[in-house]
C-alpha cells in the first residue's frame, strides 16, 4: 500500500489492540504513554524535566492516547464509554483516565501529549525536523465530536446537550460510520492517519494550553502530516524537548466540527536537528512550522482571523521562495498566486491555520 506521496502508509491493525509495550520490537527505542511520561492539557516549557533523550537522527517509537472517551463530560471512564460499542480499551488510557490527574475541565486542555524528548545537541536558533516514519492503529475505531459550542459553528451545533460523540470504526484503511434512526445507512471514507500535535518547548516557565498552535507546533491539525512528511520547528529551548499528541485517523481540511476521526496511534518519529546556517541557506528564516511531504513544501500561516492567517501563510510561502530558490518577491507572489493551493488547515482552535502546497516537481 502507498500513499499519494508514494511512501509507505500508516499500518491498520490486523490483531489486538495495542496496549503497552504489544508488539514493539525489541531493539526499538520505545517511550509509552503511561502516566509519567504524558502531560494532559498542557503542553512542556523550558522548565520541564525530559522523559527521555536521544541523539539527531535517531528514530522513537512512541504510544499515543486520544482524549476522546476518557474526558469529563463523557464520564472520564473510557471502558463505560465504549462499553455500548463492545470494543476493547486501551491500557494507558484506562489507567490515565482514572489516575486522578490534576487538570482542570474547560480550563485545560483536551490533549494527551507524549514527552518531552530531549534531542541532544539541538539550540535556539536550530530547526528540529520531526518526520512521522510511521503511524500505527492503536485500537480498530475512533470518535468525532463536536462539544461545548465549538467548531465552525459555534451556537449552532451540537442541536441540544453539551456534547455530540459518533463512533466510527477503522476496516483496514477505510472508515465506516453509520447513520439514521437504527443506524441503518453507512457512510465510508479513506484514513490517512497523522499526529495532529507535533512540537517543540516554549521558552519560560509555563506551560502553554495544548488547543492554539503557534510558533512551537502544537495543535497544528495539517492532515499532509502522514507517514513520510516531516515537520520543521524553529527550536527555543537547548535540547527542544520535542513531544506529540493528538492521533487521528483522519480528518478534512478545516476540522470544522472541533474534532476528526480521533483514535489512539503509535507513532515512529525521526528527531533530526538542522543547524541555524543550513536552515537559513533551506528555508530562509522560519518564525513559524513548516512541512515538508514528497510532493510539497508546506509553509503556514496562523493567526486567529482566518484572513489574517492566510496573508501569513502567503507572507511565509514568499520567503521561502526567494530563500530556496532565488525567486523576486514580486515573481513568488505571482507564481502562488498561479500554482500554489492555500488550504485550511482548522478553523476550530482558538487560533485558526492555513497552509499552502508548493510543488516541488514545479522547481525540479
Amino acid at each position: 500500500m502507498t500513499t499519494r506521496q508514494g511512501l509507505p502508509r500508516s499500518t491498520p491493525l490486523d490483531s489486538a489492540p495495542l496496549h503497552t509495550g504489544t508488539g514493539v520490537p525489541s531493539d526499538a527505542t520505545y517511550l509509552p504513554s503511561t502516566g509519567d511520561h504524558v502531560l494532559w492539557g498542557r503542553l512542556p516549557c523550558a522548565t520541564d524535566r525530559a522523559v527521555l533523550s536521544v541523539e539527531p537522527g535517531e528514530e522513537v517509537v512512541v504510544d499515543t492516547i486520544s482524549h476522546e472517551g476518557i474526558l469529563e463530560d463523557q464520564g472520564r471512564d473510557p471502558r463505560a464509554f465504549f462499553e455500548p460499542h463492545g470494543v476493547d480499551v486501551l491500557d494507558d488510557a484506562v489507567a490515565l483516565a482514572a489516575s486522578g490527574y490534576a487538570r482542570t475541565f474547560g480550563v485545560d486542555g483536551p490533549h494527551v501529549v507524549t514527552g518531552p524528548i530531549e534531542v541532544r545537541g539541538a539550540r535556539p536558533g536550530d530547526l528540529l525536523a520531526m518526520t512521522l516514519v510511521d503511524a500505527q492503529q492503536r485500537v480498530p475505531y475512533g470518535v468525532v465530536s463536536n462539544r461545548h459550542g465549538r467548531g465552525a459553528l459555534p451556537g449552532e451545533y451540537p442541536l441540544d446537550g453539551d456534547v455530540f460523540s459518533v463512533f466510527a470504526r477503522a476496516e483496514g484503511d477505510t472508515g465506516v460510520m453509520t447513520y439514521g434512526p437504527q443506524d441503518e445507512r453507512t457512510v465510508r471514507f479513506p484514513l490517512a492517519p497523522f499526529l495532529g500535535i507535533m512540537g517543540v518547548a516554549v521558552a519560560g516557565d509555563e506551560r502553554p494550553h495544548t488547543v492554539p498552535p503557534g510558533a512551537h507546533g502544537g495543535n497544528l491539525d495539517i492532515n499532509l502530516l502522514t507517514a513520510g512528511a516531516t515537520l520543521y520547528l524553529p527550536v527555543q529551548v537547548a535540547g527542544a524537548l520535542a513531544y506529540v499528541g493528538d492521533p487521528h485517523f483522519a480528518q478534512g481540511g478545516g476540522e470544522v466540527a472541533l474534532t476528526a476521526m480521533e483514535a489512539s496511534l503509535r507513532a515512529t518519529v525521526r528527531l533530526d536537528v538542522v543547524p541555524r546556517e543550513e536552515a537559513v541557506a533551506q528555508f530562509g528564516e522560519l518564525v513559524g512550522p513548516l512541512a515538508r511531504t514528497r510532493e510539497y513544501l508546506v509553509p503556514t500561516g496562523l493567526d486567529p482571523d482566518l484572513d489574517v492567517a492566510t496573508q501569513n501563510c502567503v507572507r511565509a510561502a514568499i520567503g521561502l521562495l526567494q530563500a530556496r530558490y532565488g525567486m523576486d518577491p514580486r515573481h513568488a507572489y505571482a507564481y502562488l498566486s498561479a500554482a500554489t493551493d492555500f488550504d485550511i488547515s482548522q478553523v476550530v482552535d482558538v487560533v485558526k491555520g492555513v497552509h499552502a502546497r508548493i510543488r516541488l516537481a514545479d522547481f525540479a
